[in-house]
């Protein structure tokens, strides 16, 4: 697979957003331009917790797909390194979340990103920070 990468919106949308998994959990592209990304899910029972509520892990499915999206929206090959997320607020079945990430440095080989994760009435889900490998 060639590292560089020829038109990368479309690589973004096309490829990296509809990765298997991301397919799967029915996650998808809301919106992605150089640098940016922005993906949903609407929270189904089976991706709840004890508590009724949507469990971390889904949460952070889809920031991390949004992750993956806008990382690879740069014009080269990326690969996650980290991603931490803080949980604010719950998220319940039927609603909809978005994940929203935005480049906060672009270096050569390495970027780091923000990452937000919002709910109904724009509500604060989780919120975090990413860093990406540029190959």
């Amino acid at each position: 697979m060639e590292n560089i990468i020829k038109d990368p919106i479309v690589y973004a949308r096309e490829v990296v957003g509809r990765d298997p998994l991301a397919t799967f959990l029915g996650i998808t592209v809301e919106e992605v331009k150089h640098g940016y990304a922005r993906c949903s899910l609407t929270v189904k029972p089976e991706y709840c917790n004890a508590v009724e509520r949507a469990h971390g892990g889904i949460i952070h499915a889809v920031a991390d797909q949004a992750f993956a999206v806008a990382s690879n929206s740069m014009g080269t090959m990326a690969v996650a390194l980290s991603m931490t997320l803080q949980y604010l607020q719950a998220a319940l079945v039927g609603e909809r979340i978005f994940a929203e990430v935005v480049v906060v440095h672009a270096g050569r080989k390495v970027s780091s990103w923000r990452v937000d994760v919002r709910g109904a009435d724009d509500k604060i889900v989780a919120t975090g920070d990413a860093v990406a490998y540029h190959k």
